[in-house]
């Protein structure tokens, strides 16, 4: 790999969400040179992932593709796949920053034909439906993968499948010599948006996430419902594969709990409104939604949404915060229990399938960076006026795709600040 010209005047995105995308585009079409970091072999983050944006349900393929036409179209942006922040030195103004490099074992003459894929038999989870099916180990990530190139998973190296593969190509894209690499760039300010991941649900031990297949998380679910996902778009139980008509979705699952994240993840109340009408579109009148809650968060511009899932009539809302989850041995039914704070009685719910709209942690762990930056007390990053390291969407804030967008917006007119000052530009 060529490593990348950076200056003082070049501005380091880390993360290649959405968050990362708007701030290196807002940036490098203000005339900055912007290098655009990701860790995954693919652009997109988790935003790539979701089935629809809510409250209008549109597909990501609205915002992702418009970005992905900019980025296509930008020369002040360098991107950089399979590539990780190790360690940042320096002051405003002049940072070094290490950068491991992965080798992705197909290099730029890839064409996504896919003959590597179909020449190959051994099969590696998918990370991009959340391990819930499998994939080959020659692979492109998802539909709207960029850079549109295979990836050969490194448990191929050194096996047959790694041999059939570079013979099954014809254009010499397989290149089983590539090797890990380590380059130092200088920039003049960084933009830190390496998003969020959810919050171990195993450690939320009444729910028996890791006790019952049939639980799972909103992230899984999303994946469930999209005709890209593991089941084709079918809701289907993970234990026996019946379609699962009688859904809970349980609110706060590990978020605003002293034993958890204390915080508000913000996007989870949304999500669950936003999945009872996936459950409407596949089973009509016979799919039951059922929203246990300790109180729905959604304001502004979501009101109106909320409403219109309050007026369904095959979503019920409960006022409560479930207690436990426990399992009929024989059905595989999931058993709620708790106490209905609207009246005060108890209940023993019976559901096909249970969702667990699972808090957000900040993705900002394992880097070695400079003092000015710190964080808050859920880890999510707080700036420093004088320093050029600036957080951006989820590393900063829980916050959903459209406030992301924002905020990595803010991030990059800030970085920019950083840039024209070293250059003595008026501002």
């Amino acid at each position: 790999m060529t490593t990348p010209i950076a200056t003082s005047q070049t501005i380091l995105v880390v993360g290649g969400g959405i968050s990362g995308m708007t701030a290196a585009l807002e940036a490098a079409e203000c005339g900055k040179q912007v290098i655009l970091l990701e860790k995954s072999p693919t652009l997109g983050g988790r935003t790539a992932l979701l089935y629809r944006y809510f409250p209008k349900l549109c597909h990501p393929v609205c915002g992702l593709e418009i970005n992905l036409r900019r980025l296509k179209g930008n020369r002040n942006v360098r991107v950089m796949t399979m590539a990780e922040v190790s360690r940042i030195t320096g002051t405003r103004g002049k940072y070094t920053v290490t950068i491991n490099i992965a080798p992705r074992y197909v290099n730029g003459n890839c064409t996504a034909c896919g003959e590597c894929a179909r020449a190959v038999s051994s099969e590696i989870p998918n990370p991009y439906n959340y391990g819930l099916d499998k994939m080959k180990v020659a692979y492109l990530p998802h539909d709207m993968a960029y850079p549109l190139r295979y990836v050969l998973d490194p448990s191929a190296i050194g096996t047959a499948d790694a041999e059939q593969a570079r013979a099954a190509c014809k254009y010499d894209a397989i290149d089983l010599g590539m090797q890990p690499e380590t380059i130092e760039l200088t920039v003049g300010a960084v933009i830190w948006a390496t998003g969020w991941q959810p919050y171990d649900a195993a450690k939320i031990q009444p729910y028996g996430y890791d006790r019952f297949p049939n639980v799972i998380t909103s992230l899984e679910f999303e994946r469930f419902t999209d005709l890209r996902g593991p089941t084709g778009g079918k809701i289907l139980r993970p234990s026996d594969g019946k379609e699962a008509k009688n859904i809970a979705f349980i609110q706060c699952a590990g978020s605003r709990d002293e034993n958890h994240l204390r915080h508000c993840s913000r996007i989870c109340c949304m999500a669950s409104l936003k999945q009872t009408q996936y459950v409407r579109e596949v089973y009509g009148e016979e799919g039951k939604s059922t929203i246990y809650y300790i109180d729905i968060r959604a304001i502004d511009r979501f009101e109106d949404f909320y409403q219109k899932v309050q007026n369904d009539s095959t979503v019920k809302f409960i006022k409560s915060k479930v207690a436990r989850v426990a399992q009929d041995g024989n059905s595989g039914d999931l058993i709620l229990h708790g106490v209905d704070t609207e009246g005060y009685h108890r209940y023993a719910n019976n559901h096909d399938l249970v969702v667990l709209a699972i808090g957000m942690e900040p993705s900002v762990k394992g880097v070695d960076i400079p003092a000015e930056i710190i964080a808050d007390a859920s880890g999510f990053l707080e700036s420093e006026t004088s320093g050029g390291i600036f957080g951006a969407g989820c590393a900063a804030s829980p916050l959903d795709v459209n406030r992301s967008v924002q905020h990595a917006t803010a991030a990059a007119l800030r970085a920019i600040q950083v840039i024209n000052k070293t250059a003595g530009v008026e501002i």
